[in-house]
């Protein structure tokens, strides 16, 4: 039997972190794309735009860019916003 369905590659379904950045703006009240957070999982440090993120479903996941750990969740619902970043060890704001 003959699958005809055409089946997203993985690398068709993962966007940059840009991809959350009004999500996240909305809540943070400025933009995080330029800021820097350890990953939990692997230590790695990566800006928000440099993270994975996968958006197909009711919320968005941020995973990390070396080990592929999950950073941030993102769900939006009609009476609030959820965001779950125990996936970083730190998110860095610079003063200013």
């Amino acid at each position: 039997m003959s699958d005809d369905t055409a089946r997203p590659d993985e690398a068709d379904l993962v966007l940059g972190g840009n991809a959350v950045a009004g999500a996240l703006s909305s809540v943070f009240g400025a933009d995080l794309t330029g800021v820097p957070g350890r990953c939990a999982h692997c230590g790695a440090v990566a800006m928000v735009a440099e993270l994975r993120a996968y958006v197909r479903a009711p919320g968005s996941v941020l995973r990390c860019p070396s080990c592929g750990g999950v950073i941030l969740r993102i769900v939006e619902t009609a009476e609030a916003t959820y965001v779950d970043a125990r996936g970083a060890s730190y998110l860095r704001f610079d003063r200013r």
